[in-house]
């Protein structure tokens, strides 16, 4: 599918139609959301008095922020006609997003006011609004996504607080968390009991959920870097494996790249099938300037090189790297045109993935918060080809995605294309 586009910055993007039409084997429903991601959504009133706080999920439990830097009242995420999940980025009207809007007595998104597909917003779980005998709310010890139990154990990244700053140019997980803590009683750190009796009663609502995820900031600190960091993944997953008679259950971390020594630790006491360590920008230069904490603390070589190690211990098709793809043409220090750019990260995809490790892409969402913020991300045309891309190297490699597919995560355009291309 791939076809030079060679577009240079300050050149007109192809629009939403001339995409489709340049790759009409591109499915147009990962299209349309791949383009919702990017843009972003805007609420009309009479889509957000279709909002039932009683029946629906409302946003505010996701470890990263908005565009338009609110947190309640609208949906956390939507789906379209084919199951295809959306998750929301709120954003406002003078940049131009993606109208939802109440037509009919249908959700539509909407374009120049033209309607584009109907959506539904996701129903909440049975467990939300209850509480832990702590006194905790469930929903905010545990998220939910169509399939997947979503557990933040941490949400401090201990990079921000590096003198001269150390988090990643695209990340507003620390503001985010300031105005959480604010707004909705969001703690920092989880208590594992929370997280054992909010997975308990998520399990009463029997066939919803097929595997639990959990992700959180870094944290370098311990006897050797990291340390604190992975004995408290062992607590919260120890928690959770409490309601399993199973060694093993699908499931996945997002963490730091940890050492071999630290993940056969996690690995070996803990109900862990999968991991996710982020390496975000398939650049060396680019990682250096875009996540100065993790070059600081690891660095880009040693990053892969944790990435292909982790392979002996969990196995082909159960470590992967996730990108923020589009961060790479930020000017002035990014690639100048889409093919340079997508010829770079491609080529780093493939080397991982020969040594079993796929590599999944998150449209990335200039948000408020972040230092990036006011920048805009890539072209449509740039996200599709990209996102065809790494499906394609994962079918050369045979690597399965089953852990982070449309079904259980929802957020990867690529893993999307795994039940189509």
């Amino acid at each position: 599918m791939r076809k030079n586009i060679n577009k240079k910055n300050g050149e007109r993007a192809l629009t939403f139609d001339e995409v489709a039409a340049k790759y009409p084997k591109f499915p147009r429903s990962i299209l349309l959301k791949i383009d919702l991601h990017r843009r972003g959504v805007f609420y009309t009133e009479n889509a957000l008095s279709a909002l039932d706080p009683a029946r629906h999920q409302t946003g505010g439990t996701h470890i990263f922020g908005t565009r338009d830097g609110r947190l309640l009242h609208r949906p956390e995420a939507f789906t379209l006609r084919d199951g295809t999940s959306v998750l929301t980025t709120p954003t406002p009207l003078e940049s131009d997003p993606y109208i939802v809007d109440l037509i009919d007595g249908k959700l539509m998104v909407t374009d120049n006011g033209k309607p584009l597909d109907e959506i539904f917003y996701w129903d909440k779980p049975d467990y939300y609004g209850k509480r832990t005998s702590n006194g905790v709310l469930m929903q905010n010890v545990i998220g939910a996504r169509p399939q997947r139990l979503y557990i933040t154990p941490n949400r401090f990244c201990h990079f921000w607080s590096e003198a001269g700053g150390g988090g990643c140019g695209f990340c507003d997980i620390v503001n985010n968390l300031k105005q959480q803590r604010e707004e909705i009683e969001m703690q920092t750190r989880l208590d594992p009991r929370d997280v054992f009796e909010t997975v308990r009663e998520a399990l009463k609502e029997a066939g919803r959920f097929t595997a639990v995820f959990l992700t959180s900031g870094s944290d370098f600190h311990g006897e050797k870097p990291f340390d604190r960091e992975v004995d408290f993944y062992i607590e919260i997953l120890k928690a959770v494996g409490e309601n399993f008679s199973a060694k093993k259950i699908p499931s996945q971390l997002l963490c730091t790249a940890l050492t071999k020594d630290q993940l056969k630790r996690l690995y070996d006491t803990t109900c862990i099938s999968s991991v996710t360590m982020d390496i975000e920008v398939l650049n060396e230069d680019l990682f250096a300037k875009i996540c100065p904490g993790k070059t600081k603390w690891i660095g880009y070589k040693e990053w892969k090189r944790r990435l292909i190690d982790a392979v002996d211990i969990f196995g082909p098709s159960r470590v992967n790297t996730g990108i923020v793809s589009g961060v790479e043409l930020v000017q002035p220090f990014g690639f100048k045109g889409m093919d340079e750019a997508l010829d770079a990260v491609l080529a780093e995809a493939d080397e991982l993935a020969a040594h079993g490790v796929s590599t999944v892409n998150m449209v990335w969402v200039p948000r408020k918060g972040s230092p990036l913020g006011g920048e805009k991300n890539a072209p449509l045309e740039y996200y599709a080809a990209l996102s065809a891309g790494l499906q394609a190297i994962r079918r050369k490699y045979g690597l399965e995605i089953d852990f982070d597919d449309y079904r259980r995560c929802g957020n990867h355009p690529d893993s999307d294309l795994s039940r189509a291309l």
